[in-house]
């Protein structure tokens, strides 16, 4: 039986994996925000169910009914972003932590619905499609970090990494989204970089433009 707290286990692997991390079981304690004696035991009922695979080393990796359990239980929070922000109308830098709470209430029959009424689109408010999970694909797709970007070049917002509700906000207010045209005007010294926007320009450190892909404009 695919539970609640398995799901959220199996999609944070796959989601941990899609952001460039190596999971092991402090990665899913900090994720999941839980003890390693729970992740440990978790780990132990999963890898029970043939959900997961845990090497030596500690790594933790999906099995392929594992990775089906994380990309059903990611489509439907997908679907849920899009439907708070299309129908909805709410911020796109809020409906992540509310999809949070609600895909797993979805049913087939009501995910079967969301899809007649919103359609097969690929990418959720937050610009991160279901195909590209992971740097090497975002990479072969033509996007770069925000912060590799290069200085007098215009690039095109793709998508940001959605988990930070802060951070979010933050880029928000500061006319960074899906979709937005900028330019790296400098690299500066204290390990920041200044951004045209419009009319304005922003200072972004670099561990905040390591959370956004762009591509060509």
């Amino acid at each position: 039986m695919i539970t609640v707290s398995k799901e959220d286990y199996l999609k944070a692997i796959a989601e941990a994996e899609a952001e460039g991390e190596t999971v092991i079981s402090a990665t899913l304690a900090n994720w999941l925000s839980v003890t390693r004696p729970a992740v440990t035991t978790a780990l132990k009922r999963l890898a029970k169910d043939g959900l997961v695979r845990v090497a030596k080393d500690g790594r933790v990796q999906l099995t392929t009914e594992g990775r089906e359990v994380s990309e059903r239980t990611i489509f439907r929070h997908h679907m849920i972003e899009r439907m708070l922000t299309e129908v909805f109308d709410m911020p796109w830098y809020a409906v992540h932590d509310e999809a949070e709470r609600l895909e797993h209430a979805v049913s087939e029959a009501f995910e079967k619905k969301l899809v007649e009424k919103l359609g097969q689109k690929d990418v959720c408010p937050h610009g991160n499609g279901l195909t590209m999970r992971s740097d090497a694909e975002r990479r072969k797709h033509g996007l770069t970090l925000l912060s590799e970007a290069h200085e007098g070049k215009k690039y095109r917002v793709a998508s940001v990494y959605e988990r930070d509700r802060k951070l979010l906000e933050f880029f928000e207010h500061e006319g960074i989204r899906p979709g937005t045209n900028l330019s790296v005007q400098a690299r500066n010294y204290d390990d920041t970089i200044t951004l045209s926007i419009g009319n304005g320009s922003v200072r972004l450190g670099l561990p905040a433009a390591s959370r956004v892909w762009v591509g060509k404009a």
